[in-house]
């Protein structure tokens, strides 16, 4: 309980980041909507944050060794407030691809401070009770950061203004904490292609949740409005999808555990499919009294979310422990090869051929993965030993030195 008390910095500063992160961009959506921007064009919006964010993943940790982590913190909360609080400054779409550039680079920035601090804090003894409050917090903020859109209002200086306070206000906590920093951390080598080099699959995988999670986030707000649902309406539909993959945790990492990944992926990728063509052709307007469109955006995440985790974990399998990180930062990599292009092809098919077009494609992808999926099992035996399932943030590279050092633990055990 003392370590939490003394963590409580990091964890309320996660809460933050994650609140002022995950509600711009349907806040975004929205107001681009209301300023009569295109679906294609907000979806450049989502392309625009991936690349930020995936730049802060490389880069970010060089910050903190330069910096220091506490001072590297207040730059990327800097950056992240004045990202935000600029945008009623000029109606652009250019000018807000650029603005979401350096808010997707300090929440990367952000999330390299808190988990490199976190992991510094960690031992064999409390690895893994930290790790999984860590797992509650960050998807606790997610939550909340989509349930909150309902009560922005599009287009508005005070909604942006009121994001960026919540951005701002995440630095306190650490600039208040009386907890050591930790020693710099050694900069990671970045192999990109590792992932595929020893598991194709995990890097083919993570590319589709790149393009899912990515389209999702950014253009599901203009599929929401077109579908005729109000702002309370479609902050709902975002959470529920939340609700869903928060749920679908434990039986995924069961199944996994018991049968095997490929077995579990090919589980997943059929019901992501089913999902999108519920939600994509909408066979009845109401389900027991509710809009089928929630249930769907429920099967949706509860479908969808877990494949990240089910990806990392076939690809550690492969691994060797010293190679983790490496691992780590390979994921991010092919995570942002389709997060960076999927929210823009999403949101020209929305555009040109209406709202069910992004599912279609999302469906589309999650075929190719079945496809692909059944085919490798063919080709090669599952790993001599898997290791645990656990639940992956897709946050930085610390991550998975985090994770590395829970399964050190249970090994021993």
């Amino acid at each position: 309980m003392r370590l939490i008390i003394s963590l409580s910095a990091l964890l309320l500063s996660v809460v933050l980041v994650q609140v002022g992160s995950g509600s711009l961009g349907p806040l975004d959506a929205l107001s681009g909507l209301a300023f009569g921007f295109s679906s294609t064009q907000i979806g450049y919006l989502g392309s625009a944050h991936f690349v930020g964010f995936f730049i802060g993943c490389v880069w970010s940790p060089h910050i903190v060794m330069r910096a220091g982590h506490a001072r590297a913190f207040a730059v990327m909360a800097g950056i992240s407030t004045i990202s935000i609080v600029l945008h009623p400054v000029q109606e652009s779409v250019w000018f807000w691809c650029l603005l979401r550039v350096f808010s997707g680079f300090a929440v990367a920035g952000a999330y390299t401070v808190i988990e490199s601090w976190l992991q510094s804090k960690l031992t064999n003894e409390n690895r893994g009770t930290v790790f999984s409050i860590y797992r509650m917090v960050d998807m606790s903020g997610t939550l909340f950061s989509q349930l909150i859109i309902g009560a922005l209002t599009p287009a508005h200086y005070i909604s942006y203004n009121l994001v960026a306070v919540v951005a701002c206000l995440a630095l306190i906590p650490i600039a208040l904490t009386q907890a050591t920093p930790p020693a710099l951390p050694d900069s990671p080598r970045f192999r990109p292609l590792f992932a595929y080099t020893i598991s194709p699959l995990a890097a083919i995988g993570i590319v589709v949740v790149g393009l899912t999670t990515s389209s999702f986030r950014m253009v599901a707000p203009v599929y929401g409005q077109q579908s005729g649902l109000d702002q309370q309406g479609i902050a709902a539909f975002l959470a529920l999808a939340i609700v869903g993959g928060l749920l679908a945790q434990l039986p995924a990492g069961v199944i996994a555990d018991r049968l095997n990944r490929r077995t579990t992926l090919i589980g997943f990728s059929l019901m992501s499919i089913l999902a999108c063509a519920l939600i994509a052709f909408s066979p009845v307007p109401t389900l027991f009294g509710f809009p089928f469109i929630y249930i769907g955006g429920f099967i949706f995440g509860f479908a969808t979310l877990p494949i990240y985790s089910v990806c990392a974990s076939h690809a550690s399998d492969y691994a060797e422990p010293e190679d983790m990180l490496s691992l780590s930062a390979s994921l991010i990599f092919f995570f942002a090869l389709g997060a960076v292009t999927a929210p823009t092809i999403a949101g020209y098919l929305v555009e040109v051929y209406g709202p069910p077009a992004m599912f279609n494609l999302i469906l589309l992808a999650h075929v190719v993965l079945l496809t692909y999926t059944s085919w490798r099992s063919l080709r090669r035996p599952v790993a001599d030993e898997l290791r645990p399932y656990r639940y992956m943030p897709r946050t930085t590279l610390f991550i998975m030195d985090i994770v590395r050092g829970r399964r050190r633990k249970n090994n021993l055990d």
